[in-house]
């Protein structure tokens, strides 16, 4: 299996270190040749707005929508999610328009106003994900075949799935819980596309619960 980061911007760099300690030796990508071969690939978080005009230097919109289409996993983190998204709250940047999802940037405020929260997300397991959440996007809108895998509250989801494309408002790739990395490569494997988990509506865990952090 060929997994791919892209690594024009952002912490690309966590990542890969993540797919490697899960025995996955990922990829750099930065040209749209280099995604020919690829099963997966993961848009790191960064500064959107750079990323969505990188991409259209690097002329990697349209491979990246074809990755998508021909049903390749893909997952976006932070700046990625917003990447992903059908549509956000601002003109700029210019998103994909992979995943049917409505997305607000920096729904919490500034760089000071980062925070981490304990969240239940089903399809992990029973315990508790301990997320980070810097300049974080928000979802504000859920299409329809877009499963909730983790929300704040009632309004706000944060982690979504639909088909082979996942997206997070937080950073996996910054703790060292593993277990949203390996699900990913499950559904690059072809596993885990119809999670049948909790729709928008479902609640976090408790945000001062930070043990959860589950099998390294």
């Amino acid at each position: 299996m060929e997994v791919g980061v892209l690594a024009i911007q952002g912490d690309f760099a966590e990542h890969i270190a993540v797919l490697g300690k899960l025995g996955v030796k990922a990829r750099e990508i930065r040209l749209p040749e280099q995604m020919a071969s690829l099963d997966a690939l993961i848009i790191p978080g960064g500064e959107s707005t750079t990323l969505s005009r990188l991409m259209t230097i690097y002329n990697l919109r349209e491979p990246l929508q074809k990755m998508a289409a021909e049903g390749r996993a893909i997952w976006g983190t932070c700046a990625g999610m917003i990447m992903l998204s059908r549509e956000i709250t601002e003109q700029d940047p210019i998103p994909l328009g992979i995943m049917d999802i409505g997305v607000q940037r920096n729904a919490f405020g500034r760089q000071v106003d980062s925070f981490e929260q304990a969240l239940n997300v089903t399809i992990l397991g029973p315990d508790l994900f301990h997320a980070i959440f810097i300049r974080a996007p928000v979802i504000i809108r859920v299409g329809e075949g877009v499963d909730v895998l983790a929300a704040l509250d009632a309004k706000r989801p944060v982690a979504v799935q639909q088909g082979r494309l996942l997206a997070t408002s937080f950073h996996p790739e910054l703790t060292d819980d593993y277990r949203f990395h390996s699900y990913f490569l499950e559904l690059a494997r072809g596993n885990g596309s119809s999670p049948n988990v909790q729709k928008a509506g479902s609640e976090s865990g408790s945000s001062s619960d930070s043990s959860g952090n589950g099998p390294r």
